[in-house]
């Protein structure tokens, strides 16, 4: 693994993260909070674990490739998830999710 294709992965998580929470907090201003509950929770789920991914790729940790692949299937399922849904806040995060997914794969091979 080169050095760029780390730091590509790590940028890739943490604009995921980002995307994430500020999407998690979007859709609980939406008019049905309710109907937004499994987005929510999935962006709370891919944020935390996009930044788990990358404290361990940043220590060099032995278990980085198998986490980027853990993140990488939440990743996909979230970006699925908020792709459903009409707002911004999903659409943008959906994209940041795809994104960090294929780097994450990229990484875990």
């Amino acid at each position: 693994m080169t050095q760029q294709q780390f730091s590509e992965c790590i940028e890739a998580c943490n604009r995921c993260a980002a995307a994430c929470e500020h999407c998690a907090t979007a859709c609980l201003t939406e008019s049905d909070v309710k109907m937004m509950a499994e987005c929510i929770r999935l962006d709370r789920d891919c944020a935390d674990l996009c930044r788990l991914a990358v404290t361990f790729m940043q220590r060099g940790s032995r278990f980085a490739r198998e986490l980027c692949m853990l993140c990488a299937t939440i990743c996909a399922s979230c970006a699925m998830e908020c792709g459903k849904h009409r707002a911004e806040h999903c659409q943008a995060c959906a994209e940041a999710c795809r994104r960090c997914a294929e780097a994450c794969r990229r990484m875990g091979s």
